[in-house]
């Protein structure tokens, strides 16, 4: 099947008067914009965050919409990110924290204890998998010398525990670590949560690490879907979310199931000023733009027009 022609350089000048007279997008400061294509470039500014203004069908941006609207939005998904990225950290130090206490406790301090394949739930399906993990914890309890923590606990005592080797490892790999433990270990971790059972945290810890994937590698976020589900929950249900037959619509892969993960994993207070940030976002996303142009934003973010309502119901 013959490929499309390669797109050739364009200039900034040329770029926007594509914007301008092909694409038909309002650019009031012509000065303005090129700083900002020259700052952010045209592919990550305007291929980035042109889908809730443009018209695919006529390949023109929806009329009304100005320039200054797509700026608006790369903003407003940078912010989001920081946001996010913030808040999914305190979820990592808490996992991390809990499940270091949880398993020394039962396995003690020594390094040995959390290197040994036994003392996980090991099954033809896991075995490789914890192999794999093993491997990892073996090597940066005994070899890497990038963490000066580590190497101060590998001199001075001859053994790294948990509570410090958990800092050297990514959430992706905390995440497999507790789906590897013991069932009596990952209950001591859950009951920490509330009404979250093992299963339902190994799928919010899931959903958790691509999220943060996209945060650190600087990627658009406010649209992202994840290919992991969170649990269907009661707030799904409280809030009179839609389904289509048993699968509710939004909620379970998107910007809006991230927001029900933060409401189950954080505590009260950590919430109650994520969702202050959050408003605060869309506020200043909407006098940049309109209140159409942040309608558009919710409906792409999966956000029912009732989402603020989610502090409203118990867990």
């Amino acid at each position: 099947m013959p490929k499309k022609a390669i797109k050739p350089f364009i200039t900034y000048s040329d770029q926007l008067n594509v914007l301008t007279q092909k694409k038909q997008l309002n650019i009031s400061d012509l000065s303005y914009a090129e700083g900002k294509l020259h700052d952010i470039g045209y592919y990550s500014l305007i291929d980035g965050y042109k889908d809730i203004f443009y018209n695919p069908m006529t390949r023109t941006y929806e009329e009304g919409t100005n320039f200054t609207d797509i700026v608006a939005l790369y903003e407003f998904d940078e912010n989001l990110r920081s946001l996010v990225f913030k808040y999914i950290c305190h979820v990592e130090q808490k996992i991390r924290s809990l499940i270091s206490y949880s398993f020394c406790e039962v396995f003690s301090e020594n390094q040995s204890a959390y290197l040994n394949p036994t003392n996980y739930n090991i099954s033809n399906k896991n075995s490789r998998d914890i192999t794999k993990l093993i491997s990892i914890l073996t090597y940066e309890a005994n070899q890497n010398t990038e963490h000066s923590y580590v190497v101060y606990q590998r001199n001075t005592y001859g053994n790294v525990p948990l509570w410090v080797i958990m800092k050297t490892l990514t959430l992706g790999q905390t995440s497999k670590m507790y789906s590897f433990m013991l069932p009596s270990i990952k209950s001591k971790v859950s009951v920490h949560y509330g009404n979250i059972t093992e299963k339902e945290l190994i799928q919010y810890l899931k959903v958790l690490t691509v999220f943060r994937n996209i945060c650190a590698h600087n990627e658009r976020l406010f649209s992202y879907e994840s290919r992991f589900e969170i649990p269907d929950t009661s707030l799904h249900k409280k809030m009179r979310i839609p389904q289509k037959g048993i699968q509710y619509l939004y909620g379970k892969h998107d910007m809006f199931a991230l927001l029900i993960a933060f409401r189950y994993l954080l505590d009260k207070e950590d919430f109650k000023f994520l969702k202050k940030e959050l408003t605060k976002l869309f506020n200043t996303f909407s006098t940049a733009t309109s209140a159409t142009q942040k309608s558009k934003l919710l409906y792409a973010m999966h956000f029912p027009s009732n989402w603020a309502n989610i502090t409203q119901y118990k867990l």
